[in-house]
């Protein structure tokens, strides 16, 4: 799949063949689609509780935000990716003074759209926590499953981070994204009971 080819306008199947298939889209895609499905079950286990659950409806509707906000962030990521694909294969399509910084801005830009799926994640996942802690009985388990797939995500975007900004020490998207993946990691182990 070239990075311009919208993954989510594809049937399922072919969506799961792109991901297979080598280059774009890849692992921020993949985690942000996770992210967003988590997204759309946080959103129904809402919905169904809005009688005895006041707060349902507002979770519902940011819940689709943020469904929203990570299909964008899907389609984003394997542009980007694609992008610093081609720019990381042919360092040498570069001009020698200026290779080593355009390397690491391709690295940078690799980078943002990672740390947004795993902050966006996040918010998924606390989202998700009150609804396996608040919604109907009945739909308690299927947010849990949010929970567990939004925690997921944004441990998944924020090793992309990481990898992407590996030569640079300390940095502070790096603690960005493991903050954000610590908070849905947090959320998760409170509402799962011990085994």
């Amino acid at each position: 799949m070239a990075g311009s080819d919208d993954l989510l306008a594809r049937p399922l199947g072919e969506a799961l063949d792109a991901l297979a298939a080598p280059g774009p889209p890849a692992g921020g895609s993949a985690a942000a689609l996770a992210a967003a499905i988590s997204a759309a079950l946080v959103a129904m286990t809402a919905r169904l509780s809005a009688e005895t659950w006041l707060e349902g409806t507002g979770i519902a509707v940011q819940a689709d935000v943020l469904r929203d906000r990570l299909v964008s962030l899907a389609r984003a990521d394997a542009e980007v990716y694609a992008r610093a694909l081609r720019t990381l294969s042919h360092p040498e399509d570069l001009p020698a003074e200026r290779r080593d910084h355009e390397l690491g801005v391709a690295l940078a830009r690799a980078a943002e759209t990672p740390l947004a799926i795993a902050g966006a994640s996040a918010d998924v996942a606390l989202l998700a926590a009150e609804a396996a802690d608040r919604a109907d009985p009945h739909v308690q388990a299927d947010a849990q499953v949010a929970l567990a797939l939004a925690a997921a995500a944004a441990r998944a975007a924020a090793r992309l981070v990481e990898v992407n900004l590996a030569s640079l020490d300390d940095d502070a998207r790096v603690r960005e994204a493991r903050a954000a993946a610590e908070v849905a990691a947090r959320a998760s182990r409170d509402a799962f009971p011990a085994p």
